[in-house]
């Protein structure tokens, strides 16, 4: 700054807060003046669009009462056709062949992906229920023993007392493993809970390979039939059931004698009403598996 005589005069402190002071009021201002014309601004473009949906809304109203008051109208028989009230009709569309048949399966192909998965399951059991050779005999192991169950010849040995009941011109024994073993986690895995309730509410299975965990859930008097009054000279016998310790089971099978502890026995299921056989159905099946089991009795007694 100058004075009056050309020469320069310093600043002062006060002067340049005075400056500093007026420029930071200044450009508030300027802000407040921006800020306020943006907010008028906002408030007449909400008006706008407030008056704008007060009149659509009117407009709506007012039509809607026309078409109400035109409906009466038409329902009182005063007027026979409405120039407000006009239904809609969507043109229909004509396809050819081609196209209709595109357009069934684009529409429906999510239930004819179920169906044909269906379909295929129902095909695919009934081919192997067909083809599938019945055997002729079933023999039921029910009690933990991998060595009787899975490394022995019993199938082998239970065919050689076997016929061809069924007629295929073959002797088939399928031999169903039920490892129960009591311990319900160990059961539960192996689905022998499953195993059991199938084959014990049916009747293919009569003749039975257990151990004491047998004897546990099979304990109920009349489940196998009475041994003792039929092989009364038998010392093998314990009542309903044949004892296989000291009998040749283990030799016959091809096996160590310690794998047949003297809690392995053999029996018959007796004819009963099942939940998925009668008496009659498990009576026939008795009878034509009986003779095997006698002749199993009778050579392992040797």
């Amino acid at each position: 700054m100058k004075s009056k005589d050309g020469k320069k005069t310093p600043v002062s402190e006060d002067d340049k807060l005075h400056i500093s002071k007026s420029v930071f009021e200044t450009n508030r201002e300027m802000h407040e003046k921006a800020a306020e014309e943006a907010r008028q601004k906002q408030e007449e473009l909400e008006k706008k669009i407030a008056e704008r949906k007060k009149k659509a809304a009117e407009a709506r109203d007012k039509r809607l009462e026309a078409e109400r008051l035109e409906l009466i109208r038409l329902k009182q028989g005063v007027i026979e056709e409405s120039e407000t009230i006009h239904e809609e009709h969507e043109e229909e569309v004509k396809l050819n062949f081609r196209q209709k048949i595109v357009n069934f399966f684009y529409h429906n192909k999510w239930w004819l992906g179920i169906g044909t998965v269906f379909t295929a399951i129902a095909v695919f059991l009934t081919y192997n229920l067909i083809t599938k050779p019945r055997p002729d005999i079933v023999v039921l192991i029910i009690g933990e023993s991998y060595e009787i169950a899975e490394e022995s010849d019993l199938k082998g040995y239970v065919e050689s007392f076997c016929e061809d009941f069924n007629g295929n011109g073959k002797v088939e024994a399928s031999i169903y493993y039920i490892p129960y073993t009591g311990i319900e986690t160990k059961d539960y895995t192996n689905g022998v809970h499953t195993k059991l309730t199938a084959e014990l509410q049916a009747a293919e299975g009569v003749i039975v390979i257990g151990n004491n965990m047998a004897s546990d859930i099979l304990s109920a008097d009349g489940i196998f039939t009475d041994l003792s009054q039929i092989y009364s000279d038998n010392e093998l016998i314990e009542k309903d059931r044949f004892m296989l310790s000291d009998s040749n089971f283990a030799d016959r099978l091809g096996i160590t004698k310690t794998a047949v502890t003297n809690d392995w026995f053999m029996a018959i299921r007796a004819p009963q009403d099942l939940m998925n056989a009668d008496m009659d159905d498990m009576q026939e099946v008795y009878d034509k598996d009986f003779p095997v089991f006698d002749a199993m009795i009778k050579d392992l007694t040797k």
